[in-house]
């Protein structure tokens, strides 16, 4: 019994040189998961939250008209003093055909500015998608080479960022927006960004006595 032992005992040494990567691939997988909250795909961390937003301009959408006047593109400047939501979008998207609507629909608030980054898209196919559905958006940005989605740490779109009025990152939820993330992650961060900016303003007034 202690020969027959003895020989298995290199197989099962061996076998369990074989596993352990993958036990500790396993094991690093499920730290990763239940970090990101319980799975859930659009509470994926950003490294740019509490940071500036990217200083990359982007020219405007050609063609794209809106109450007769052509649609601005994205100057990094726009972002101060106003609460900002930016979705980063484009026409062959699926999900962001499903979120379009509802993007209209937080539009209806006038004291939220709506960006949108088209993302490695066609002009032509752009403005049709913007036609088919409403434009929210006050400013489109062209990111045509995807150079300003690594600048905003984008892993796929949709993706939408709350951005305060400081011009800071204040949220980012991947994927499309849906009405159940809407007020669980989009609205809660709007809300944030408003008050944080109501605190300054407070200070300041204290500060200078007025």
């Amino acid at each position: 019994m202690t020969a027959d032992t003895d020989l298995r005992r290199p197989g099962r040494r061996r076998s369990f040189w074989v596993a352990l990567p993958l036990i500790a691939f396993a094991v690093l997988a499920a730290l990763f998961w239940f970090r990101l909250g319980s799975g859930d795909p659009s509470r994926i961390p950003s490294a740019l939250i509490g940071r500036e937003v990217p200083p990359t301009a982007l020219p405007a959408l050609d063609g794209l008209v809106a109450d007769g006047t052509p649609v601005p593109g994205l100057d990094p400047s726009a972002f101060k003093g106003k609460v900002s939501l930016v979705n980063v979008w484009a026409s062959w998207c699926v999900p962001c055909h499903a979120e379009a609507p509802l993007l209209v629909q937080l539009a209806e608030d006038r004291e939220l500015q709506m960006i949108g980054i088209n993302y490695k898209d066609a002009a032509d196919n752009a403005r049709r998608f913007l036609g088919r559905y409403g434009n929210p958006f006050a400013i489109v940005g062209v990111d045509g080479n995807g150079r300003a989605a690594i600048e905003w740490g984008v892993y796929g779109v949709p993706e939408t960022f709350v951005v305060g009025r400081d011009g800071t990152i204040v949220a980012k939820l991947v994927g499309g927006i849906t009405p159940e993330n809407i007020e669980t992650v989009l609205k809660p961060a709007i809300a944030k960004a408003r008050a944080k900016a109501l605190t300054k303003a407070l200070t300041k007034a204290r500060a200078t006595g007025s």
